[in-house]
């Protein structure tokens, strides 16, 4: 390996994850895999400076996601004072539970992590999705409905972000007049923390969405609806399925991982549309390749920037690179799923392109239980948005486009467009 530019990778990587740049990060991804597929990236925690290891090729990243008897997502599974840092969210310990600050699907293993995902599994069948379909469509046409005599509107928050979010509201049963604090607690949870970096506002939007999930909560078990929460809380009161605190965490992870992540696939997957015209063109003049289309926009600049942190429940190593039991790994996807030894021409946007698998929603027992819904939601709004505005075009000069670059996605702030 050369030297210098692994240390120049390991600096670039570091800036890029706890925002401090704002580098491309892609040229930096294209930087850390010449540098090796796994590479240390300097972390302060708290306080606590420590090295965590950054995965960033394909193959390597896929072995990290499986392999469960070597790596974790439960910090606790290993003993204390194993190296690795502290947790990358700081707690506070008298607010209701939510999924960064309790126990969810996203921090446990076996048999934890089967109990808590089966008992939200059967409302997330491919078959229960689809049946989901013409809901969707309603609301993509409705959305375009409101907009479409102006000629123009802001993508994100016309139709990026309200069609997902009323979608998996809807199957929850929130109420549509709460939907705008929940757009500010999971902007503040999904741009306000980096790798060492939390926002200081950041515990306050989370202290929030604690306490109105709990509220939610309450107001279902008195008047409880044919919605998901309420199945959920039937669940608990049966006793030994799921606690309170995992409940609140449920929820809350439902609610942010239901539309945050499709609302960015929607949104930067327009752009990078607009952003190949050639790829654009082909689409509009045959949408029965939306769905292949999807699968490589998300593989080209999907909405997940990392996998959560996974701890090495052993002295291993990966790629020939020895890893040190506690040592915390991160899967970068978005890395992986550009990787050359994976993918012919992987830096090109090939709407066409055959793709048998990606990383864009993980993989393992944390494969992104929603994937499939997100998929129909992509569906759906690039189908019906290219049907009814095939001259859709940026509303203002492309270097005006403003990224939000954080630990786990990557998303935009506002997109202006005219049709």
């Amino acid at each position: 390996m050369n030297e210098d530019r692994a240390v120049t990778a390991e600096q670039a990587a570091s800036g890029i994850f706890n925002g401090e740049n704002g580098l491309d990060p892609f040229a930096v991804f294209a930087q850390m895999r010449q540098a090796g597929p796994i590479l240390s990236v300097p972390v302060e925690m708290g306080g606590v400076k420590f090295k965590a290891w950054m995965v960033t090729r394909f193959d390597e990243a896929m072995q990290v996601l499986k392999d469960h008897g070597r790596f974790t997502v439960d910090r606790s599974a290993l003993e204390s004072g194993s190296s690795g840092g502290e947790s990358f969210m700081r707690q506070d310990e008298s607010s209701p539970a939510t999924f960064f600050t309790g126990k969810s699907m996203l921090t446990v293993d076996e048999p934890d992590h089967r109990r808590l995902r089966g008992l939200v599994s059967k409302a997330f069948t491919p078959k229960y999705m689809e049946s989901l379909r013409p809901r969707v469509q309603g609301l993509a046409d409705s959305l375009l409905d409101r907009v479409q005599s102006g000629g123009e509107m802001d993508l994100v928050r016309d139709y990026a972000y309200p069609l997902p979010i009323n979608v998996i509201c809807d199957m929850l049963g929130i109420p549509e007049e709460d939907h705008a604090d929940i757009r500010l607690w999971s902007g503040a949870i999904a741009h306000g923390l980096g790798l060492g970096r939390q926002e200081p506002e950041v515990a306050e939007h989370l202290r929030a969405f604690g306490e109105y999930t709990a509220r939610l909560v309450h107001n279902k078990r008195s008047r409880p609806g044919d919605d998901l929460i309420s199945q959920l809380i039937a669940l608990e009161e049966e006793g030994d399925r799921l606690s309170e605190q995992e409940l609140y965490s449920m929820i809350t992870l439902l609610v942010f991982a239901g539309h945050e992540t499709t609302s960015n696939l929607i949104a930067t997957g327009c752009l990078m549309l607009l952003d190949h015209p050639d790829e654009l063109a082909k689409l509009k003049a045959d949408l029965s390749l939306v769905p292949s289309a999807v699968e490589e926009l998300l593989r080209f600049n999907g909405p997940s920037t990392i996998a959560g942190p996974r701890y090495a429940l052993e002295d291993t190593e990966i790629a020939g690179q020895p890893i040190r039991r506690g040592e915390m790994i991160f899967p970068v996807l978005k890395s992986a799923n550009r990787d050359e030894l994976k993918f012919d021409a992987s830096e090109e946007l090939d709407l066409t392109r055959s793709i048998s698998r990606h990383l864009a929603f993980g993989n393992g027992i944390h494969m992104c239980l929603g994937a499939p819904l997100a998929r129909i939601e992509a569906d759906v709004a690039f189908s019906t948005l290219l049907r009814r505005m095939p001259e859709l075009r940026l509303a203002i000069p492309r270097e005006d486009v403003a990224w939000s670059f954080a630990l786990s996605s990557q998303g935009l702030a506002a997109l202006p467009v005219k049709f």
